[in-house]
Order: structure tokens, then sequence, then C-alpha cells
């Protein structure tokens, strides 16, 4: 599947996620860039990607025996996490800033799209798309189609979705930061259990379980036999 051509979360502009990345400490907001409302659709804590993997996150981990990709990795917590149970891991992402710091904390991360060329392409025991990044590109079937193709046909993907059900949106987001600062638009998708579960099966993906922990919602699909 070759690279779509958009925007990538949180770039151009003022640049505010490598702004916060850096920092550390800061709350981005995420705005949906064609509604009147000046609210933001949700609000990111950019210290806990920066942070060590918490117990949910582990959970995610746990039975992995394989290989595991974690897509929009950022700084790399869930690779780091993957890496410290002994797990051959891998992080993609397109952020430069996010990269780097990956790079600096020794994590095995590649500044690339999904959508591009990967390595053991098929071969992916565990996918990863947490922290909303099912939302990548703003087309969250052509997203479990790449999946597919990345998984081998034991393989899982876990996606972390919407807390309503029923969220199915499509939009062009833009970041904001407490200090103003605002990224370019970029295409972005919102999406809950139901929603994705009907998007799933149409890619040749099984729900195999779901499930809420600590506010976040999760759903682990295979690959249909």
């Amino acid at each position: 599947m070759s690279a779509p051509a958009f925007g990538t979360f949180g770039s151009g502009g003022a640049e505010p996620y490598a702004r916060a990345l850096r920092r550390d400490d800061e709350v981005l907001y995420l705005r949906d860039a064609s509604s009147d409302s000046l609210a933001p659709s949700s609000s990111m804590d950019i210290s806990r990607w920066n942070d060590h993997a918490n117990i949910t996150d582990m959970s995610l981990l746990a039975g992995a025996t394989g290989a595991v990709l974690d897509i929009g990795c950022g700084p790399g917590r869930m690779v780091r996490a993957a890496m410290m149970l002994g797990l051959t891991a891998l992080g993609v992402d397109v952020s430069p800033t996010a990269v780097e710091i990956a790079r600096e904390s020794g994590l095995t991360v590649l500044k690339r799209s999904v959508f591009e060329r990967l390595p053991r392409e098929g071969a992916w025991r565990l996918a990863l798309l947490v922290d909303g990044n099912i939302g990548i590109g703003g087309d969250p079937s052509a997203l479990l189609a790449r999946c597919v193709e990345l998984l081998d046909p034991e393989g899982i993907v876990i996606v972390e979705v919407h807390r309503d059900p029923l969220r199915d949106h499509s939009y062009d987001g833009t970041i904001i930061d407490i200090h103003g600062h605002q990224s370019a638009e970029f295409p972005w998708a919102e999406i809950g259990r139901d929603a994705l579960v009907a998007r799933a099966s149409r890619v040749g993906l099984v729900l195999d379980q779901a499930w809420e922990i600590d506010g976040r919602a999760f759903c682990r699909f295979a690959i249909a036999r």
C-alpha cells in the first residue's frame, strides 16, 4: 500500500506537538478545524506519553510472544515497555522530534509513515494503535487494512478507541497548546468500539475482545480465518 499524501499530527504552524514533547509537561488540545465551536474534541497529557508505560499500558502486552509494532509510537514508551519484556519491538512515527527523543533513549524507532514500506511486512505478531492513533490519516478502514498487511496470520492488533462506542467521526484537526500555539490542519478520526468493529469486519479482522480500564477503552482484533 503506497503512502497517502496528508498533513501529519501536530506538525506545521507553530509546531505545538514538538514544543510539548521537549518541555515534557504540556497538555495539548485537539480541535475539529471545521467546527464553529472553539471547544476542543479532546485533551492529551504529553507528559504521560514521555513517561514510562503505566500498568494499563503494560497490560496491553500481556501474553505477547512475538514481534511488536507500535504505530505512531511518539517518544516510544510502548517500544520501551516491549523491549523490557524481552520482545522484539519497533516504533514508527512521522514526527522528527518524537523519533529523536526515542532514539536518544536507545529505542528502535523509524521516522516513517505506517503506509510506507516497513521491515518484517507480514510477520508482526502484535500491532499497537494506542493514544488515539486509530485516527492517523483520517481513515480507520485504510489503517486497519494496512495492519492486516503487516501482521502475520496469527497476529493481532490492539486499538485504543473512543469511549462512545458509536463514535465515527473523520475530520481535519488542529493541535493547540495552552499558550495558543497551533499546528497546521491534518486529517484525523475518532471512532468507538461498535463503529470500529463494523469497519474491521470489512477488511478481514474479527473482534477478539473489548474492554475498558482506567478510563480508557480498547479492542483487540485477530485476522479472520
